[in-house]
């Protein structure tokens, strides 16, 4: 319908742009119930443009709640700012929608992407990635500490490491533990950690950036995490989603750093200093229990280089994806570097884990 107005009423000439004079007298005789905040954002989109037209690629986009790089450029460089009040001055707000707002402060360093998320949202689909990933988390902790009825250094009974989830690189062969290795946990002192993190800052990150970004973020940074491992620290297993929660982790602080001034969250410095502080509590005792364990052991400990590699993901994947709230990654240079780079790195690892292990002589303790 929207293109069939475009051809015939607001571009007759075919010339690829809209006057906003035609645009308004299409709103005002035909009584389109348009978005206020869409409809604030399209004049203020006309404002930018000198002679008060609009291109129909970005009213399309408008209209279908997406925005290019160069919608988002005219709109922070035009000359007619959003008439709307900041969302802290916003009343009258039910307990959904006050969160809505804490989640878009917490996430979002502009204005004008927080009163767009605030205005789009409609929980569709909710965020139940990090969801799901952290029930699944507690269930198979919970599992194995009724089994072995041990909750804190799980990795010392046998019974364990037998387990067909764990990453162990006599078992590298078996594709799945590179991933699977994300639901097992050392004690309950990782799982909460990761599970506090997930939740914490996961969910809002899933909210705004949606579920196939999230996920992707998270994913990359498990597989990195075990495949580093394996070239890295050939002879250690790997358990934990330290690796895909490095990388949410490291991409959500290095975006607050880089947006410094935008960023509207409370007590933001205190925040970010006791994040670092306890992520780097974390490496350390993964770095402890690895060379220093503290009960007797029949092989190496979990390694810790899951925790770097997946901060690794998040600081170049992860903060692009962050800066790139609703716009196309395909479109952006960058973002097909970042991809070719990974691939690279997953063909290279692939390429050790079949030939480097023999070639370099490891002796690789005996799969449990």
């Amino acid at each position: 319908i929207l293109n069939w107005i475009v051809v015939f009423q607001l571009d007759p000439e075919n010339t690829g742009f809209i006057a906003v004079e035609n645009f308004t007298s299409l709103v005002e005789h035909h009584e389109l119930q348009l978005d206020p905040s869409k409809l604030d954002m399209l004049f203020a989109l006309v404002q930018s443009n000198e002679e008060g037209q609009v291109c129909y690629q970005e009213l399309i986009e408008l209209m279908s709640s997406k925005r290019s790089s160069s919608f988002r450029r005219a709109i922070a460089n035009g000359r007619r700012t959003l008439q709307r009040e900041i969302l802290l001055d916003e009343t009258g707000l039910g307990v959904y929608k006050r969160f809505v707002r804490y989640v878009a402060y917490e996430i979002l360093p502009c204005e004008t992407d927080r009163r767009w998320y605030f205005h789009q949202n409609r929980l569709c689909p909710p965020p139940v990635f990090m969801a799901i990933i952290t029930i699944v988390q507690i269930i198979v902790f919970m599992c194995y500490g009724i089994m072995l009825n041990k909750w804190v250094l799980q990795t010392y009974q046998p019974d364990f490491m037998k387990s067909p989830l764990v990453y162990h690189p006599g078992h590298r062969a078996q594709v799945w533990r590179f991933f699977s290795y994300m639901f097992m946990h050392v004690g309950l002192e990782q799982l909460g950690f990761n599970a506090l993190l997930q939740l914490m800052i996961g969910v809002p990150l899933e909210m705004v950036h949606g579920i196939l970004r999230i996920s992707l973020l998270y994913m990359a940074g498990v597989v990195a995490g075990s495949l580093t491992v394996s070239i890295t620290d050939m002879r250690a297993p790997v358990v934990g989603g330290s690796g895909g929660v490095y990388a949410l982790c490291s991409a959500h602080l290095a975006n607050v750093v880089m947006n410094w001034a935008g960023m509207r969250c409370p007590y933001k410095l205190l925040r970010m200093i006791l994040a670092l502080v306890c992520m780097s509590s974390e490496v350390g005792r993964a770095v402890w229990l690895r060379f220093s364990p503290p009960l007797p052991s029949s092989g190496p400990q979990p390694s810790f280089m899951a925790h770097l590699s997946g901060a690794v993901v998040g600081i170049s994947m992860g903060l692009l994806i962050l800066r790139s709230y609703e716009e196309s990654l395909q479109k952006q240079c960058s973002w097909w570097v970042i991809v070719f780079s990974f691939i690279t790195f997953l063909l290279f690892a692939i390429f050790w884990n079949i030939f480097a292990y023999e070639l370099l002589g490891v002796q690789i303790p005996p799969p449990p």
